[in-house]
């Protein structure tokens, strides 16, 4: 399934606007509430919090691009993986991703969705009917075949930026910027350095998607220059908009009432336009949000489809089996019904938590192999080269250890819980990968 013939037609500007289009997801307009519920209704270390994310992604983004670069092949991290430490490790992240981040993150999706259709319908018991219900009729849009799915990503995208949009002009406009927006940095009683990693993982949610940005190396037509500034600037671009329309928010609304909605966007358009006004910009977050699980549900069945192909998975020969529109459904439904029993928990910044953890477990190994690549292969050709070789990997290490070790010791007991959850969920996959080894060879 390599792609060994990609077209080096990318340019900067084409790469730069993938990397804004990747990124920029459901989070901005959900996150503020866990971020501001953390800092106990102040505002000062939240706003931090998006700058200190975004930095981290930038470097995480740099780093993790050298190895997309140098191993241009179909897969993502997972092949990046098993490229420099083996095949168990590789089929480990396939199996986190296929079993926890995926699933995790398409539930968090359709929990909010439903919550947002929810406060326009009015009708709270229809919550978990309709978040399990748009997971089964986004999978069952997407068993179409890719061209569907595709068609559905574009308009997606373009509603996505309307609500942005909006909120950061009229923000500012309409708001009466009397809100505190860097002081206090958090309520009292709270301790700024017990809470950080906890923001961290909430804010992170929102930046993710850059782990996709490597991935243009092999079409861009001059990646050693381009792609560093596509990365810092794209990325750059993201930060900027979530710092604005964090801004904006505050403009209109203190932290302490944002804390209180788990759509702070609606509330703030609400606030701005009425409730008309806000009612058309939910509907807006909604097709985002909808565009947003459509691209998780078109690009993780895919993983579990590749790992049934290699022979790894319980039932591969069921999951590998391609329908009418050369879509692999039966992939897309098994992950669709694991999802959507992920959703029953109707916890989105639990769900969105639990599978932050867990990707970024990977994250680091990803970063470690770029040091550990250049002492294993010094000789293979690198397209693209971190710059400032090897503080910005350094940085992205220690970042990323920092989210991992403060989830799962530091930010109290049923964070804790969770994270070992998302472990030892991870950690099943070892036993079923000697299984299926010895079945299969």
């Amino acid at each position: 399934m390599e792609n060994k013939e990609l077209q080096k037609s990318l340019g900067m500007s084409a790469a730069l606007s993938t990397v804004v289009g990747m990124v920029i997801g459901a989070g901005v307009f959900f996150k503020p509430q866990a971020v501001y519920q953390t800092t106990g209704g102040e505002p000062g270390l939240g706003m931090i919090a998006w700058v200190i994310a975004g930095i981290i992604t930038i470097t995480a983004g740099l780093t993790a691009a050298e190895v997309s670069a140098a191993i241009p092949k179909t897969g993502g991290m997972m092949v990046y993986i098993e490229e420099i430490y083996g095949k168990k490790l590789g089929f480990l992240t396939g199996w986190m991703q296929t079993v926890l981040f995926f699933p995790a993150t398409i539930a968090a999706l359709g929990v909010i969705f439903a919550q947002q259709a929810v406060s326009l319908i009015g009708n709270e018991s229809l919550t978990l009917p309709i978040a399990v219900g748009i997971i089964l009729f986004v999978a069952a849009l997407n068993t179409l075949g890719s061209k569907a799915g595709g068609a559905i990503q574009t308009i997606a995208t373009i509603c996505k930026l309307i609500p942005l949009a909006l909120i950061m002009v009229f923000g500012f406009i309409k708001g009466s910027g009397t809100n505190p927006i860097i002081t206090p940095l958090v309520g009292d009683g709270i301790s700024p350095a017990g809470v950080i990693g906890q923001l961290l993982i909430a804010v992170l949610f929102a930046y993710d998607g850059w782990i996709n940005v490597g991935a243009l190396a092999g079409e861009m037509k001059n990646p050693g220059k381009d792609l560093p500034r596509a990365i810092v600037g794209g990325l750059a671009v993201v930060m900027g908009v979530y710092v604005i329309i964090n801004l904006a928010y505050l403009w209109v609304l203190p932290a302490s009432e944002l804390a209180n909605y788990s759509a702070p966007a609606a509330a703030v358009a609400e606030a701005m336009f009425g409730p008309m006004g806000g009612k058309l910009i939910t509907i807006g977050i909604l097709i985002s949000v909808f565009g947003t699980l459509n691209g998780y549900l078109l690009t993780g069945p895919r993983v579990m489809y590749t790992l049934a192909e290699q022979k790894t998975l319980p039932g591969y020969k069921t999951l590998t089996k391609l329908n009418k529109s050369q879509a692999p459904a039966n992939s897309i439904i098994a992950m669709a019904t694991l999802s959507a029993i992920y959703a029953l928990s109707g916890q989105f910044n639990l769900l969105t938590d639990l599978s932050i953890f867990a990707i970024w477990i990977f994250y680091v190994l990803t970063f470690i192999g770029v040091i550990k690549l250049r002492k294993d292969q010094p000789d293979l050709v690198r397209p693209y080269r971190v710059p400032l070789y090897p503080f910005i990997p350094a940085i992205a290490i220690l970042s990323g250890l920092f989210v991992v070790i403060n989830q799962l010791c530091f930010a109290g007991l049923q964070t804790t819980m969770i994270s070992l959850g998302g472990i030892i969920i991870t950690l099943i996959g070892l036993p079923i990968y000697n299984y299926m080894q010895n079945k299969t060879n």
